[in-house]
């Protein structure tokens, strides 16, 4: 039994690896799997083919925690490449490029920092977002159209990088399901310039960077309170159903009960204690 329990640990890893530009999240992923061996595995925050950085991989029970994990919000940094006109909003379907006139460094930086905030706006044709179950961008790819919905993303913070006719550099802190491309034409409307993105590289998502697909402990990052369970291990180790009367915490919520080998996740409904994840190894 013993033995069964420690290969399937070894099955279980969680590392940040640093996508590279022009390959799909997905083709990246199964690149990874073959490096380390595992078949069982899966990644949170897909990146465009365009983008690269930071994207969470998790192998074996652990590709069940990415909903538990703290990853939001996300830090991107951006170049713009003024003149350039793409219908992707990006180098990968640039269709037009002429000379842009200069931006007044001052201004650009006032408007860069005036991007904090809520921004309503239509997603790129050319992105991850799935219509119908199918990416956009496969969609847009085959010449088929493409009607994407209005969405909204919140900008927590901006930083402006860098001026370099007629590349313009800045970072931007946001929320979940933000488009980077879309921001940027938001700002190029304020300063009243055309352009498209020539780079974009995620810096981190949430607490996650990548450092060298370091091996990271899911405890560190799950964003879940714990709650204490004075019964017996065993009745978790063979998925029993438990008592309230057993944990210290019994308001409704989704919570974290750790041993020494492995923790659940658990869900407390209706004066109900039911398992959402159990027995995942450490």
């Amino acid at each position: 039994m013993q033995k069964k329990l420690y290969d399937n640990k070894q099955l279980n890893k969680l590392i940040v690896v640093n996508k590279p530009i022009f390959r799909s999240s997905n083709s990246y992923l199964n690149q990874i799997k073959r490096k380390y061996r595992n078949k069982k595995a899966g990644f949170s925050g897909t990146l465009d083919p365009f983008a690269c950085g930071c994207l969470i991989v998790a192998f074996g029970q652990y590709s069940k925690l990415f909903k538990y994990l703290k990853k939001t919000p996300k830090t991107y940094r951006a170049v713009i490449w003024l003149g350039a006109t793409s219908e992707s909003l990006d180098i990968e379907n640039i269709i037009d490029i002429k000379d842009e006139k200069r931006v007044d460094e001052k201004l650009l930086i006032e408007e860069i920092k005036n991007l904090i905030g809520t921004h309503e706006y239509y997603p790129p044709k050319f992105s991850a977002k799935k219509i119908d179950g199918k990416r956009a961008y496969d969609l847009a790819r085959a010449g088929k159209e493409v009607k994407m919905k209005k969405s909204s993303m919140n900008i927590s913070d901006t930083k402006f990088i860098s001026y370099k006719h007629p590349f313009i550099t800045f970072e931007a802190t946001v929320s979940e399901g933000s488009y980077i491309r879309s921001l940027a034409q938001i700002l190029l409307e304020k300063i009243d310039r055309v352009g498209t993105l020539s780079y974009l590289k995620r810096l981190n998502e949430g607490e996650f960077f990548y450092q060298n697909e370091k091996e990271l402990n899911p405890l560190e990052y799950l964003d879940l309170k714990e709650n204490i369970y004075t019964g017996t291990k065993e009745w978790l180790e063979d998925g029993k159903k438990i008592s309230l009367d057993y944990l210290e915490i019994k308001e409704e919520g989704e919570y974290l009960i750790k041993f020494d080998n492995f923790f659940s996740i658990i869900q407390i409904q209706e004066n109900e204690v039911k398992y959402l994840l159990n027995k995942v190894l450490i």
